[in-house]
């Protein structure tokens, strides 16, 4: 049996760039909080629309989709009955547009993980959209791991990143400097 491509792990800016949502229940209302923290331009389209939708304060088009909805988006989330996620799928693949289509990983070009944000930290763990419970307990499990004081570690991470851009350190050293701290920090 042939393995399945691994995914290329990758983070998004989406601040100011259209981001279209097709369906408006419960799992569109889930995505919509992280989108809008994101600062994207998100529109919603959906012939029903929820309060827990009508509530996020985004652009919404109450109707059906249509191929023209994705003219000038970056990326399409398909979260409504089956059959209209494999309409924005296919649409969305013949104009090079990312989708994730929500509990049909055959169609989705793009899978949302778990994610855990601290202290100006971003952790994603993805199943590939095999087993997105197992990613969400995954997620929960890195959150009660990392340290209460993180953001303590970040503040002096990006002092010496501009301490050694300042100085203007290869980045050859600055990887032998990383080596040399874990091997440092090692257990023994």
């Amino acid at each position: 049996m042939d393995k399945p491509p691994q995914l290329f792990p990758l983070f998004l800016k989406l601040d100011g760039r259209k981001v279209v949502v097709v369906g408006a229940g419960p799992v569109a209302a889930s995505k919509l909080a992280t989108l809008r923290g994101t600062g994207a331009a998100v529109v919603v389209i959906a012939p029903e629309v929820s309060e827990a939708v009508e509530s996020e304060g985004v652009a919404i088009e109450r109707r059906a989709f249509r191929p023209e909805d994705l003219d000038g988006a970056w990326l399409a989330i398909a979260a409504a009955p089956p059959e209209v996620n494999s309409a924005v799928a296919a649409e969305a693949g013949r104009r090079r547009i990312f989708v994730n289509a929500v509990d049909d990983p055959e169609r989705a070009s793009a899978y949302a993980g778990g994610v855990v944000r601290r202290a100006g930290m971003t952790f994603a763990i993805s199943s590939s959209g095999a087993a997105p419970a197992l990613a969400g307990l995954l997620r929960e499990g890195l959150e009660a791991l990392l340290p209460g004081d993180l953001d303590a570690w970040v503040a002096r991470a990006s002092a010496l990143r501009k301490e050694q851009k300042a100085a203007r350190v290869p980045m050859i050293r600055v990887r032998m400097i990383r080596a040399s701290v874990r091997r440092a920090s090692a257990p023994r």
